[in-house]
């Protein structure tokens, strides 16, 4: 295994977007331990991750970053971007009503159980999306931004994936359900979140959220990193069969502001660790 660095990451600031462009990086094989992160568990076949410094662009640590994984509920960090989007150009507010479709109400868990018929206001939805994980409210949303079709949802993610040099992934969807064509990378991921807290930082502190209201309930998450790791700000977990244990993650620590992706673990507890270890290391590293 090789451990690479450099300035992988170069940001460059648009009026609309913020890009990425990646100039390249050695993948890290699985035969050299993960400095005190092997201690946690055998790393899966299907893992992949990737650790950079943003405020300097440096790729600190990179585990077949480049290769092709499924994002999982990764996916709506992008489904946010766009909602962010619409909310900083006035398009609509945060007490905008979200209608819910027969096939959005239809979607399976993990869930908020809209009715069909009914709406959601669009700050319970982005409450919802980071919290819950509700593949209905994505649905919700996707129909509500692209005029009713999730499919063209689908194609304007994808555009913007694009847009911020997101070169290896593809969306059909909002939510992250199961589709062999929803494919992204660690880097990609990585890129996405460095993209949200720079291009929408007034909207940022919604991923730290560890629950919400929600009909007189509180909905609680499962996001268990945001406490194991000193510092962290937010993002976001992900799950199915294909993916493994997904997750993002980012903190300020030590004057540095790290983003990190973890991607195809066996177990979600092995993937927190997992995170929290590769944090901690390279946030005392200098």
């Amino acid at each position: 295994m090789r451990r690479s660095s450099g300035n992988i990451f170069t940001r460059v600031f648009g009026a609309a977007f913020l890009a990425l462009v990646l100039a390249g990086a050695t993948a890290c094989s699985t035969t050299e331990t993960l400095n005190p992160v092997t201690q946690v568990a055998p790393v899966p076949e299907k893992f992949s991750a990737i650790i950079i410094d943003a405020g300097t662009g440096t790729a600190l640590y990179t585990a077949q970053a480049d290769q092709t994984r499924y994002p999982a509920s990764l996916t709506k960090m992008m489904t946010l971007y766009l909602l962010f989007q619409a909310l900083e150009s006035g398009r609509i507010t945060r007490d905008t009503p979200i209608p819910v479709s027969a096939n959005a109400a239809s979607k399976p868990a993990s869930k908020l159980y809209l009715k069909a018929g009914s709406t959601i206001p669009v700050d319970t939805a982005i409450r919802a999306l980071v919290v819950k994980s509700a593949n209905d409210v994505a649905t919700a949303v996707a129909e509500f931004l692209a005029g009713g079709s999730e499919e063209r949802f689908a194609e304007i993610m994808t555009r913007q994936a694009r847009a911020l040099g997101m070169s290896k992934t593809r969306f059909t969807n909002a939510s992250g359900l199961p589709d062999p064509n929803q494919v992204t990378c660690a880097t990609d991921m990585a890129r996405l979140a460095v993209a949200l807290k720079s291009r929408f930082p007034q909207y940022y502190a919604y991923f730290s959220l560890r629950s919400f209201e929600y009909n007189g309930k509180t909905i609680r998450g499962h996001n268990k990193a945001l406490d194991m790791i000193p510092g962290a700000d937010g993002l976001k977990t992900g799950y199915t069969r294909a993916s493994g244990f997904n997750l993002a993650t980012s903190t300020r620590r030590n004057g540095r502001y790290l983003v990190g992706v973890v991607m195809g673990e066996d177990l979600a507890k092995v993937r927190d660790q997992r995170m929290a270890d590769l944090m901690q290391y390279y946030a005392l590293r200098q």
